[in-house]
């Protein structure tokens, strides 16, 4: 079975201002008279990409997609170090997701995301749970500072070598300083006004982040991480590091804690068995505290997913289509 549908460009799109003097891109795909859909990427800072458009039956979904504050084609951009991310916080980007139902008249739409998305999603559900029809994620992180150390300080367990190296790429964090002091310093590398700063914290930050996927990918495979283009890998590292040094501007464990929000909310939680980025405990524990939930669990996929994955979502957005 192919997974994906076939390629599709958006019928409209435009530029929001959400205040403080940023502005995110839109684009809408599919039938303008579909049931609505948002695409919500990752990262933090990834940008939203063009196979998110193939996840959806094009005649029976609207499918919206935006670039959150500072990455993508939104502007002002992070890879600018210039730009001031002050009023860029999950606070403000689930303000910008209602902003861009509103002026798009949304009534209710379904959000699919993974990764950070799922985070966003999240944290956007339970603040507008009138506003959501249904929710598909692939890969389920919460963001919690437990899950932001697991990824950054206790995946070392595997790669010691490497995250010697990350760790001490910021020296400047201190001996004994915390993950939190050590992300900051990242952070503060990326706007920094000497590229040659910035180029180094950003391949330090995706050869750790590629590493910690690197049991999924061949080895002649494109890096995740480090093979992008260089604006999008320095928006991304920049902005990452913002938000986890931070820990998302989230009181830990609230979106597990308050996901009782959601009942009435289907949901379809998708994630492998083997997701070394993202451990399975997390979407375990959320698909209990999400009443409605249904937590599929793939046994040969790990963070990035795989056909196994993609078919999971195909199943579950084509059944909330139905609806």
């Amino acid at each position: 079975m192919n997974t994906l549908h076939p390629h599709i460009e958006p019928y409209d799109q435009g530029t929001l201002d959400v205040g403080d003097g940023n502005s995110i891109h839109w684009e809408v795909c599919g039938n303008p008279d579909g049931k609505p859909a948002l695409v919500v990427h990752g990262g933090p800072g990834s940008g939203c990409g063009t196979l998110s458009r193939r996840r959806f039956d094009p005649d029976r979904y609207r499918i919206v997609l935006f670039d959150q504050r500072g990455c993508g084609r939104s502007t002002p951009h992070a890879a600018d170090p210039s730009t001031d991310l002050t009023h860029n916080t999950t606070g403000h980007l689930v303000a910008d997701m209602e902003l861009l139902r509103e002026h798009l008249g949304i009534e209710r739409w379904l959000l699919f995301g993974g990764s950070w998305g799922s985070t966003l999603i999240l944290a956007y559900a339970e603040r507008h749970p009138h506003r959501v029809s249904e929710i598909v994620i692939p890969a389920v992180t919460t963001t919690r500072r437990s899950e932001i150390d697991w990824l950054y300080r206790g995946a070392r367990l595997f790669f010691p070598e490497e995250w010697h190296r990350f760790r001490h790429a910021v020296p400047e964090a201190g001996r004994d300083a915390t993950l939190p002091d050590v992300l900051a310093a990242y952070a503060s590398r990326m706007a920094d006004l000497d590229p040659d700063v910035r180029a180094e914290a950003a391949d330090e930050w995706c050869r750790w982040e590629d590493t910690v996927l690197s049991m999924e990918t061949p080895g002649d495979a494109p890096k995740p991480y480090s093979d992008r283009p260089d604006a999008a890998r320095h928006a991304l590292v920049r902005i990452a590091a913002h938000y986890f040094s931070n820990g998302a501007w989230l009181e830990e464990g609230a979106l597990i804690r308050d996901a009782g929000r959601l009942e009435g909310i289907p949901g379809v939680l998708i994630h492998g068995r083997f997701d070394m980025g993202g451990p399975l405990s997390t979407a375990w524990e959320l698909a209990r505290a999400w009443p409605g939930a249904r937590l599929v669990v793939v046994e040969d996929a790990g963070h990035l997913g795989g056909d196994t994955t993609s078919a999971e979502i195909r199943t579950a957005l084509d059944e909330f289509a139905a609806r």
